[in-house]
């Protein structure tokens, strides 16, 4: 029963990413990418990003050895950008201690769209267990693709928890059920605060997946929505 949850966004956020994303690609293309070109790019994965990017300045699609360029130049840049005393990401801390409630008793991965080195780094700012599985963007797979992968061979219900409107369409795709962080993604869904406690983003993804345990007289709790 695996429950995924997006990173950013989600369970926090990290300032001016696209701005970093862009000084990375500079740096290793001798031209940064325009606003305009980065705002043509479809896909919400970097591998999409960065193949899109590739493809407008070079004619060529993104290979392995490319995107391993991107990964390095990339994470370098957010460390330098937030080193102690620099830059400060935003944790959202209710999300995060409600994930990590949730890992205690359920099988728990974060499926992200930044490059898996990225994801990393991110994840240790943020304070997230290393025990939690983790799934970053691979070449030549989309959103839905990684979220498939990340339930493979594991029995339902699945659920997975974002904030942006293609966190929503590949759940959709992955056939399973979804909770949002924030206002960006309305719809027949629950819909968090940011700023929500951990029990309640707990009782709301239990209630989404029908997991909520049952009171003493065997009526299901109520639910948080």
């Amino acid at each position: 029963m695996p429950i995924c949850f997006d990173l950013d966004g989600t369970l926090g956020h990290f300032s001016s990413g696209f701005v970093l994303l862009r000084e990375a690609l500079g740096g290793l293309w001798g031209i940064t990418p325009t606003v305009e070109e980065l705002g043509r790019c479809g896909g919400s994965t970097d591998w999409e990003i960065v193949d899109t990017l590739h493809q407008l300045r070079f004619g060529r699609s993104l290979d392995e050895t490319d995107y391993a360029a991107y990964e390095a130049a990339c994470l370098a840049r957010f460390r330098e950008a937030f080193a102690p005393g620099a830059r400060e990401a935003t944790a959202f801390r209710g999300v995060l201690e409600g994930m990590h409630q949730l890992a205690a008793t359920h099988r728990v991965w974060l499926v992200s769209g930044n490059a898996p080195g990225l994801l990393a780094f991110k994840a240790k700012v943020l304070g997230i267990d290393p025990a939690i599985h983790r799934l970053g963007s691979l070449p030549r797979h989309d959103r839905a693709d990684l979220l498939r992968l990340a339930i493979r061979n594991c029995p339902g219900p699945h659920l997975y928890v974002g904030d942006r409107p293609h966190d929503l369409a590949a759940a959709q795709a992955a056939g399973m059920p979804f909770v949002g962080i924030g206002e960006g993604v309305p719809g027949n869904h629950p819909i968090l605060d940011p700023g929500v406690l951990a029990e309640h983003l707990v009782a709301a993804v239990e209630t989404a997946l029908g997991t909520v345990p049952s009171g003493p007289s065997g009526e299901r709790d109520e639910p948080f929505i």
